[in-house]
Parts: C-alpha cells; sequence; structure tokens
C-alpha cells in the first residue's frame, strides 16, 4: 500500500518525523495529519489577520540552501491577498544587498513568518515566492497610500501549506500608536471627571426669595 502524503509533510520530513516519534509527539501530530490537517488555501480568517499586519519575515535559501530570513514592514495592509493561493507585497527599496532576490532567483521555496504579539498569535506560511519586476499595474495595486517609500519590486508568494501555532511563550508587545490612543482616551476621561468634579465643588448660587 503506497505510504499517505499530507500537506504537513512539506515540513514533517522523513527524519521530522523521526524524532518527533523517539521525543514522544508522533501519535499527536500523526492524528492532526489524519483529521483536519494543515490547510493549503487562505481562508477568510487568514486574509483578515493578513490584512492586520505591519511586519512579517520572508525566509529564503540559497541553491546550497544557506537561509536567510528578512524583515518587512509596512502600514497595516501593505500584505495582500491577490486570491486564495497568493500574497503579495511591494519590496520597497532598501540597503540593496538583494539576497532575498538573488536566493529566489536560483531557489523559489521560501516561508512566511508572521507574529502579531498584541494578541499573541503567529501564523507560518511554506510556500514559493517570485520577484516581479517592471509590472506598474501590480505596484500600483499593491502600494500602500501615501507611503513614504520607494517601491522596486513586487514578491508573490503562492501557498503550499499554513499552521497557525499555540500562544506559548509569545510576549505581549504593543503597538505604539495603540498605546498612544490608550493614553489619549484616558486623558480624555481624566479631564472629564476633573471638569465634572469641579463643578460639584463649586458653590451654589441660590435664586433670590421673592417678597411681598
Amino acid at each position: 500500500m503506497p505510504e499517505r502524503h499530507y500537506t504537513s509533510d512539506i515540513a514533517f520530513t522523513p527524519t521530522v518525523k523521526a524524532i518527533q516519534s523517539r521525543k514522544g509527539s508522533r501519535n499527536g501530530y500523526a492524528r492532526m495529519e489524519q483529521g483536519c490537517g494543515w490547510q493549503t488555501e487562505i481562508t477568510p480568517e487568514l486574509e483578515s489577520f493578513i490584512a492586520q499586519q505591519t511586519s512579517f519575515y520572508l525566509a529564503t535559501a540559497s541553491a546550497d540552501g544557506q537561509p536567510y530570513i528578512q524583515h518587512r514592514g509596512g502600514p497595516a495592509g501593505f500584505l495582500r491577498v491577490l486570491d486564495a493561493q497568493r500574497i503579495a507585497f511591494v519590496d520597497f527599496a532598501g540597503n540593496r544587498q538583494y539576497i532575498s532576490s538573488g536566493n529566489l532567483a536560483e531557489n523559489p521555496k521560501a516561508h512566511l513568518f508572521l507574529m502579531d504579539y498584541a494578541h499573541r498569535q503567529r501564523i507560518k506560511i511554506w510556500g514559493e515566492a517570485q520577484v516581479v519586476e517592471g509590472d506598474a499595474a501590480l505596484t500600483a495595486q499593491l502600494m500602500p497610500q501615501d507611503y513614504a517609500a520607494r517601491a522596486e519590486q513586487v514578491i508573490v508568494f503562492t501557498v503550499k501549506a499554513w499552521d497557525a501555532n499555540c500562544p506559548q511563550h509569545i510576549p505581549v508587545r504593543l503597538e505604539a500608536r495603540d498605546v498612544q490612543r490608550a493614553l489619549d482616551m484616558r486623558d480624555a476621561r481624566i479631564q472629564e471627571l476633573e471638569a465634572a468634579l469641579a463643578r460639584l465643588q463649586s458653590p451654589q448660587t441660590s435664586a433670590p426669595e421673592n417678597r411681598a
């Protein structure tokens, strides 16, 4: 009987499965594989998560397997879902090392790592990526409005499988703009309460009595 293949095999190689067996986690992951398994298409929930992110990490590797991880950031929505299989973003001009571009030119396999510290969520996405140069229409479609950066090219990522991790060990970190918004709301509420207290403490002016 031929061996059955699962979407998680993209990460769970025979060597990985052997280590899982030795360390006691293989049975749990085997049940996952035979159940719902990892998804291969972008769901509405994943699309919503992607749309909220302001940064992510792109992992690539050279032809001989040397890995490289690159951070990419921008306004929420700069990482865009094109369809059920593809995610894309404008690659802004930077330090001009072009390590990711070079890796993708000889090895299209790539990985996206999305971390939401505020909600302690992380998403891992396996797939392949390609660099698209000179496509003005696609660049205009993906370029964030009024964002002070120069678009150099576009990277299109094709999803093969993705997985959501548990929140264990993820520290809670908040965006500076969210903290400022909360502080502004607090200060406004304090001013409102102080004004109300001042009104309560001010002398009451009695209405003049009517005398015959």
